[in-house]
């Protein structure tokens, strides 16, 4: 029987408040401390949640506590990529800091459409902090809700400098290309789609061998597009491939962008936190040159989803090409809005779990837990190198995710082999990897983004693999 007393009267929770947030607060405290330590299996959902998730549309309130047993349930048996031994895409790995920030930001829910007073000076201030992480002479930028929308800012901005007034006039009698490495992130295509530059417009460049773009081929695409009457939008740099985590030469293409007048645009929404780290900052040589950069917060600055950001060395480069003048949007003492430099009216705070990570742990800690990242997943190539079963690329890892790929002595389908290994991996649970096609193999794809991942769990992880890998006739 459903006790009266919990179940909210209209839309507020009222006086049963208190006891929500303290059950909330129960299952958040559970998660955490699992966190610390990985599980051996992964939680499936229950018959008897799975028919929860199959009831209709309820017309009348719940009891409170029991339905946040129940959303906390369901989110027990969904993958969590804070988990120390998920290796799978390049994930968040939920900083609590950050999850306190999005219970503050989402309670008092300001909008940074238009000034917020403080919320919009911390998020200013946040921006600033950013660059100086990385060490970009940043002017300007904006927090958006992923690498897909901050590489379209980004990317409008570099067409409205290409084509002046193309936001208003359109690409008519325009022929745009667009320049990147052949392993670039499908963000770049998608932007040029949307922004009427055209997929098939986008030149992907081939790469060298540590699958980085080749400055000689960019040059030469760029001189025949040229000659034949194209107007070239930007080069896109990619600092850490999805694929395999290169790094494009930024300072070769830097060099290029300048010597025929193209906007650089860096796609770091994954790898370009490694910047700011001793180990890897030589990787970076030339971001400094670079019109704008964005980065995914959430992937390896490890505060949850979602928090990416767009940065420009020229305030103007955004503002030209979003600021408007409606009679709905107020420019008090003529200064912009946030509407005026991203794509998005409504906005939530996102840069208030950035700020709270820096205030609170400090940029030292950050750089800290990048760097172990990057000697974990040293750590994997040197074991999986060391392994006859196991395969690794010719290159050592410029970042952190190390293809493997596993062998067994008389399997005549080595990619099927390791197909099916990547699916039972993941139905064993013990850990969680992705699988990857690199020039038409297939491989398993490690990625350590999580400040949590200790290096006894790389070691599991090797283990796991060898172990269900033996299994070669049962897999496929």
């Amino acid at each position: 029987m459903t006790d009266d007393a919990r179940i909210p009267v209209g839309l507020s929770l009222g006086v049963h408040r208190d006891a929500a947030l303290a059950r909330a607060a129960e299952h958040v405290a559970h998660a955490w401390r699992e966190f610390d330590t990985a599980r051996d299996t992964e939680t499936s959902p229950t018959p008897e949640l799975l028919a929860l998730l199959r009831q209709p549309l309820p017309e009348g309130p719940a009891d409170i506590l029991a339905t946040l047993d129940s959303a906390a349930e369901v989110l027990d048996a969904s993958l969590a990529q804070a988990r120390p031994r998920f290796f799978a895409f390049i994930g968040s790995s939920g900083l609590e800091i950050g999850a306190l920030a999005d219970l503050l930001a989402h309670t008092y829910d300001t909008n940074l459409a238009v000034d917020a007073r403080a919320a919009t000076q911390l998020e200013w201030q946040t921006v600033g902090w950013l660059a100086a992480f990385l060490g970009f002479p940043a002017q300007a930028g904006t927090f958006t809700s992923g690498g897909t929308i901050s590489n379209m800012t980004a990317l409008a901005s570099a067409r409205e400098a290409a084509v002046p007034g193309a936001r208003h006039r359109g690409l008519a009698g325009v022929r745009p290309t667009m320049y990147c490495s052949r392993e670039a992130h499908h963000s770049i295509t998608r932007a040029a789609e949307m922004l009427g530059i055209g997929g098939a417009q986008v030149r992907g460049i081939d790469i060298d061998d540590g699958r980085r773009m080749r400055p000689d081929l960019l040059r030469a695409a760029l001189a025949e597009d040229l000659a034949e009457g194209c107007t070239p939008i930007a080069i896109v740099a990619t600092a850490g491939t999805t694929l395999t985590g290169a790094v494009d030469p930024l300072y070769e293409l830097a060099d290029i962008a300048e010597e025929f007048g193209v906007w650089l645009h860096i796609d770091g929404a994954y790898g370009i936190p490694a910047a700011a780290t001793a180990g890897a900052a030589h990787l970076f040589a030339g971001l400094e040159r670079a019109d704008s950069v964005t980065i995914d917060c959430h992937k390896w600055m490890f505060v949850p989803k979602a928090c990416s950001a767009v940065l420009v060395r020229d305030t103007r480069a955004l503002t030209s090409t979003f600021s408007h003048d409606e009679a709905y949007m107020p420019h008090e003492g003529g200064q912009f809005n946030a509407v005026d430099i991203t794509l998005e009216y409504s906005r939530p705070f996102r840069a208030l779990k950035l700020w709270l990570a820096f205030a609170v742990h400090g940029a030292a800690a950050v750089r800290g837990a990048i760097a172990r990242n990057r000697e974990q997943a040293e750590l994997l190539y040197d074991l999986a190198s060391a392994r006859p079963a196991l395969e690794v690329l010719a290159h050592r890892p410029q970042l952190s995710i190390v293809p493997v790929r596993h062998r067994n002595r008389g399997c005549t389908d080595i990619d099927a082999h390791n197909a099916a290994l990547c699916s039972a991996l993941q139905r064993d649970g013990r850990v969680y990897v992705s699988p990857a096609i690199i020039d038409g193999t297939t491989w398993l794809r490690p990625c350590f983004t999580n400040f949590r991942t200790a290096d006894d769990d790389v070691r599991v992880l090797v283990a796991v693999i060898e172990e269900l890998g033996a299994q070669c006739d049962t897999l496929h």
